[in-house]
């Protein structure tokens, strides 16, 4: 299964989350998309509600399925809860570090930053999105990408970075100082879903 890159807004409204971060999607119709989505009244059943669990994680990461199921398969062989490390795991992705720096608006965003080899980790371009980041390794941007538009206006925008990284506005670079706790990550999951889904 390849990487979703239809309406994202769509897919939000669907599945009753903000993928983007913004909120913007729910602001003005905060129901399924469709002719009938005011009035939908669908009884979910439990692996309906476990398949949308999975889906709302899926696509705020921006992962294929395959990228997503490797990535759980890999929390599992780690000391601790199964579902919060699946979620540090998502969390710890060079992408989603870039987008929680406020270097990018979106996490797609984020993706394309990396893709095109703006960003680096330590000194070194990466261009790979799913570069897994350790605590303590710096990321910042290539001093040609310093002064993209992009980039200026998400730093305009973003008033909010993490406890878990720390963010110099002058070199535009942060430090991914720890990893995050459960309390710091995304509330509306509820990753146990997630787990009794691939359990079955």
């Amino acid at each position: 299964m390849s990487r979703y890159t239809g309406s994202v807004w769509k897919k939000s409204r669907r599945l009753g989350i903000s993928l983007t971060g913004t909120g913007k999607e729910l602001d003005k119709r905060p129901y399924a998309p469709g002719e009938h989505g005011p009035n939908q009244r669908k009884k979910i059943s439990e692996y309906g509600l476990q398949m949308q669990e999975k889906q709302k994680l899926r696509f705020m990461y921006g992962l294929n399925e395959r990228q997503f199921r490797t990535l759980f398969n890999r929390a599992g062989k780690m000391k601790g809860i199964h579902g919060e490390n699946f979620m540090i795991l998502l969390e710890s992705r060079l992408d989603n570090l870039v987008y929680r720096l406020g270097l990018a608006r979106t996490r797609r965003q984020a993706r394309q930053l990396v893709n095109h080899g703006h960003v680096t980790v330590d000194g070194g371009r990466v261009d790979i999105p799913s570069y897994s980041v350790k605590p303590g390794q710096v990321i910042g941007l290539r001093e040609k990408s310093q002064n993209l538009d992009i980039v200026k206006e998400a730093i305009e925008v973003n008033s909010f970075v993490p406890e878990y990284l720390t963010f110099d506005a002058d070199k535009l670079q942060g430090t991914y100082s720890r990893y995050p706790e459960r309390s710091e990550l995304p509330a509306e999951i509820n990753e146990a879903l997630i787990v009794e889904f691939y359990s079955r």
